[in-house]
């Protein structure tokens, strides 16, 4: 006949396991990688780990670039978010409806060169920001630069809504369509124009890939071969 103690000590190894448990369980596969090229790696608190194609992108994960380096990742609802060298991203926020759709996801691109392809989820689920704006979608392909004390964001496809956070709003519908989001002295100005400086083009040539387009179902590519064709489709849907 099992004593007292040893049932409490069964009911503390059980309790212990399910703690144990908890942080595999909310490691929530969100996405994969479908581009990778040179140092690309996922941050967790002061170690980094090299991430290659084909592997998951997970929830609440960092993101990061080195020089010369560059990754495309294709999330669960087909949002494709490429990411030119030297670039941070924070996957803030990601609420599921289904396997293949969000309810909220928060996107934080912290640092570097972007472009962001909305995927199936209602357009009013994304939020994107960066530390100067925030980026309302409706069907869009935007492409953002996020420096010190500046945001570019240049509509490509569809319209968008950027605020700043002090809640200056300008919108985006034509192609071409920027925002440029500036801090000085602590003041912040947000102005519009249709004549942009910078786009992603200019990175999308130098790696394979990187801006095509790809559906989450189709994600698990091989690795891109080199494509001396500047022409192809490497910004194209």
């Amino acid at each position: 006949m099992n004593s007292p103690r040893s049932f409490l000590s069964i009911l503390s190894f059980g309790f212990v396991v399910a703690l144990t448990a908890t942080p595999v369980q909310a490691q929530t596969r969100v996405g994969e990688a479908a581009v990778v090229k040179n140092e690309v790696v996922r941050v967790a608190a002061s170690s980094t780990t090299q991430i290659n194609v084909g592997d998951a992108l997970l929830r609440d994960e960092t993101v990061r670039t080195g020089a010369d380096s560059a990754t495309r990742l294709v999330m669960a609802d087909s949002t494709n978010l490429s990411l030119g060298p030297g670039s941070t991203l924070k996957l803030d926020r990601t609420v599921f409806d289904d396997e293949h759709h969000y309810r909220d996801v928060a996107i934080r691109l912290t640092s570097g060169a972007f472009r962001f392809v909305t995927g199936h989820s209602d357009k009013a689920a994304y939020k994107i920001t960066t530390p100067l704006a925030t980026i309302g979608v409706r069907g869009t392909i935007i492409d953002t630069l996020s420096q010190r004390g500046k945001s570019t964001i240049v509509l490509q496809e569809g319209a968008a809504t950027v605020c700043t956070t002090n809640f200056q709003c300008v919108e985006l519908t034509k192609p071409g369509d920027t925002a440029i989001i500036t801090s000085t002295g602590g003041r912040i100005t947000i102005q519009k124009a249709n004549n942009p400086l910078w786009t992603f083009a200019a990175t999308c040539s130098q790696t394979a890939g990187l801006c095509t387009v790809t559906q989450y179902a189709d994600a698990t590519p091989v690795t891109p071969p080199v494509d001396d064709d500047p022409t192809g489709m490497l910004c194209g849907r």
